[in-house]
């Protein structure tokens, strides 16, 4: 059976004449929707260098096998929309969590390092006032550089622009600050920090759905958030809160992951679920958002954020890195409107 995957593999070889990226690069094949050899998906015009392209489009993905059917619209581009703070980022996502525990955190970390590993620009703003992990996480402990007089740079690290309260205070002093204190913080955070041109902002969210939450969705319009949660049911309760609350806020939710799924022993080489198993997947098919994967229970990724260096940068072939790599890959063909969700194909994947 043909899948997304095989789709956009096939539109890479199609290039626009005068351009230098392939029409998958470039962000012009939106709403790709592939299920029972059945391809639709939407092909953007720009002005010159089109003619014949939707033709190409056509031939490429005929060739596939398993393709019966393939349905092209061809839309025109929007106009470029310019965001208030982060002016030159193209998108910022959440990595969110409704309860504390998760790893997200450390989800935030592996898919910002993915991507970055991947040839995108991208920052990393840890809004987790109260309990910034970040720093450590990452391995860095300097003060951000001032940009002039109100401005200050974000500070480098593993290839990406870091943002995080941790840089800024001494690591043992608690955060007893009231709501308009946090407010006030994350405000500077999106509006005096120099974050330069990025593909992609993520920002490692607070737990819960309280003010915080508010305050980022309101004040720096989302691409996207990232729902991640454990298997079991109480920890998914509380994702599915935080996904209502992004619905609420008209912020697309790009997909769920499982995080600490499976345990592999060291013994015996068995999996073993200690925190009961497929709950983040039959989530993500009654909510109908894409399922991102399941991450395992590995020491080595605890270990690997204690140190400051990503598990996908530290281990990039063990198998959880290659889970954070494939939810990485997921997010970013969402970003560029590639992929629609299924549900269909989810649910017969479940069943099958």
């Amino acid at each position: 059976m043909v899948k997304s995957q095989d789709v956009l593999g096939a539109l890479r070889t199609v290039m626009p004449t005068g351009e230098d990226k392939d029409v998958v690069s470039s962000g012009r094949i939106k709403n790709l929707f592939v299920n029972e050899g059945v391809v639709r998906f939407e092909l953007v015009h720009t002005p010159g260098g089109d003619e014949g392209l939707q033709g190409q489009c056509h031939q490429a993905v005929s060739s596939l096998g398993g393709v019966e059917r393939v349905e092209i619209t061809q839309t025109d581009a929007p106009p470029p929309q310019v965001r208030k703070v982060m002016p030159k980022v193209t998108h910022v996502v959440a990595v969110a969590s409704g309860k504390g525990g998760v790893g997200k955190s450390t989800t935030a970390v592996n898919l910002a390092a993915s991507l970055a590993a991947g040839g995108w620009r991208v920052g990393l703003l840890d809004a987790d006032i109260y309990g910034p992990s970040l720093p450590t996480m990452l391995g860095v402990h300097e003060e951000p550089r001032p940009a002039g007089k109100s401005m200050i740079h974000p500070v480098s690290a593993h290839g990406m622009q870091v943002m995080s309260i941790g840089f800024l205070i001494d690591p043992d002093q608690p955060m007893i600050w009231r709501g308009p204190m946090v407010h006030g913080a994350l405000q500077q955070f999106l509006e005096q920090v120099e974050w330069g041109e990025l593909d992609l902002v993520i920002v490692d969210m607070p737990p819960g759905t309280g003010d915080a939450q508010l305050t980022l969705t309101q004040k720096a319009p989302l691409s996207g958030a990232v729902i991640v949660s454990t298997p079991q049911e109480v920890a998914l309760a509380d994702a599915r809160k935080g996904l209502r609350m992004f619905e609420q806020v008209k912020v697309p939710v790009l997909g769920i992951l499982e995080n600490m799924s499976s345990f592999e022993c060291d013994g015996c080489g068995k999996l073993h679920d200690l925190l009961l198993q497929g709950g983040g997947e039959r989530t993500a098919l009654e909510l109908g958002i894409p399922f991102l994967g399941a991450v395992p229970l590995a020491p080595g990724v605890a270990a690997s954020g204690d140190e400051g260096e990503p598990i996908v940068l530290r281990n990039p072939e063990s198998p959880a890195a290659k889970a954070f790599q494939n939810a990485a890959k997921m997010v970013q063909e969402a970003l560029l409107g590639q992929v629609q969700t299924d549900t269909e194909s989810l649910r017969m994947s479940w069943e099958g």
